[in-house]
């Protein structure tokens, strides 16, 4: 009898040391399995192109609008002035901060800082009124104009949004991990993400206008708002690095962009925008 219960307990004590030793052996979770709770930050460039826009300019003695003007924006390539912090606002640029709410899901704020420039020497159509005072050096361009195919020149116009095109915006995010899906062997070291989303936001530019000779108003402004849509892929190396590629398309509408020093002088247009960006970035938990 004392054998047999010699065995069993043997055996317990066996049995229980194996069970502990398979509990021990488990893996440690990858710190990229789960994303709930982490911040993420990050700074990038852009290249955008525009719709073709009616614009509306009006004031005291003048309201015409511009058909279909064209615009590009105002790339500076490969610079270094992405990363000099004296200078890196200078260049188009993305700026984003954020929070994941769950595994999936994310919230966002950024700053989108685009480039518009309309293209100077192009022949648009041109309709209303300029009525200026007969002693101006821009009378010369009095009358009424129905439809009117003009060249404008930059002694008539000169027209950016070039410090800049700023869109501050919230952005709403999901986020799916393909690593499983492409097999990768260690999530930690490089994982892939496919990102896509919507967001909204006001259109703060610094509009840099000569208008018929007045003096130029170039100051920020509070014009508009936007709406956007996104998608990208996403490179993570070592859990707390990133780079991130995307397009992103959108709708623009400024219905108040100060053009000069007086406040009687406005203009107002709206068009969509389509932007390629590359950012770096990193993801933490504090």
């Amino acid at each position: 009898m004392k054998h047999r219960l010699l065995l069993v307990v043997l055996t317990f004590c066996g049995f229980s040391q194996y069970t502990f030793a398979q509990d021990n052996a488990k893996p440690a979770e990858k710190y990229t399995a789960h994303n709930k709770g982490k911040f993420f930050i990050s700074w990038g460039g852009n290249r955008e192109s525009y719709s073709k826009s009616d614009v509306r300019f009006w004031g005291k003695d003048y309201d015409f609008t511009i058909e279909n003007m064209e615009a590009h924006d105002k790339g500076k390539g490969y610079n270094i002035d992405y990363v000099n912090p004296g200078r890196m606002t200078i260049p188009q640029t993305n700026f984003r901060m954020g929070y994941f709410i769950n595994d999936h899901y994310s919230i966002a704020i950024g700053w989108d800082h685009m480039k518009y420039v309309m293209t100077t020497n192009q022949i648009a159509a041109i309709y209303g009124t300029i009525n200026l005072p007969a002693d101006d050096e821009a009378s010369m361009y009095n009358g009424t104009y129905t439809h009117t195919p003009t060249v404008i020149t930059k002694d008539m116009l000169q027209y950016e949004h070039t410090d800049g095109l700023n869109y501050i915006n919230t952005e709403f995010s999901r986020h799916d991990d393909l690593s499983h899906l492409l097999r990768l062997p260690n999530i930690d070291k490089f994982q892939i993400n496919l990102t896509e989303g919507v967001g909204a936001g006001i259109l703060f530019p610094k509009t840099n206008t000569t208008l018929l000779g007045k003096e130029r108003h170039d100051d920020f402004h509070v014009s508009g708002y936007g709406v956007s849509a996104k998608a990208g892929i996403n490179f993570t190396f070592y859990k707390y690095f990133y780079i991130q590629g995307e397009i992103k398309g959108g709708y623009i509408n400024m219905q108040d962009i100060r053009t000069t020093k007086s406040t009687d002088d406005h203009a107002a247009q709206q068009f969509f925008f389509f932007q390629r960006i590359i950012a770096v970035g990193g993801i933490f938990k504090l």
